[in-house]
């Protein structure tokens, strides 16, 4: 299964981030090989509707889940439309990704955070 783990960094060592549409990158997990790959979130620092494109980015590569901090409404009510599971994560991205492998992630089932809650900055 391929997941997308919102990233403070690049590559698997890397430290999860607590926003899920404004992380600066996204590591993209391919649970069964465990081959991890970098993306850049070219959406985080648009002033509005970032989730939406987020979640389009993701769809178009085929994720099916994500591991993140915290979502807002926006996201998760897009990612519950385009089909996709939202797990809580936290610490770095390998352990996180092997949590979610044996069960032991928390699933997300609603917003987790007020809207806007990551423009604050980085």
């Amino acid at each position: 299964m391929k997941v997308a783990i919102s990233a403070s960094g690049e590559g698997k060592e890397a430290s999860i981030d607590e926003r899920f549409g404004r992380c600066p990158y996204f590591v993209v997990a391919d649970t069964e090989e465990m081959d991890f790959k970098t993306i850049e979130n070219e959406h985080a620092d648009e002033s509005h509707g970032v989730a939406p494109q987020v979640v389009q980015t993701l769809s178009e590569m085929d994720i099916k889940a994500v591991i993140t901090g915290n979502i807002g409404p926006n996201g998760y009510e897009t990612l519950e439309s385009a089909g996709m599971k939202a797990y809580r994560g936290s610490g770095e991205i390998s352990k996180a990704v092997e949590e979610l492998k044996q069960g032991d992630l928390e699933e997300i089932e609603n917003e987790t955070v007020r809207g806007h809650h990551g423009k604050g900055g980085r």
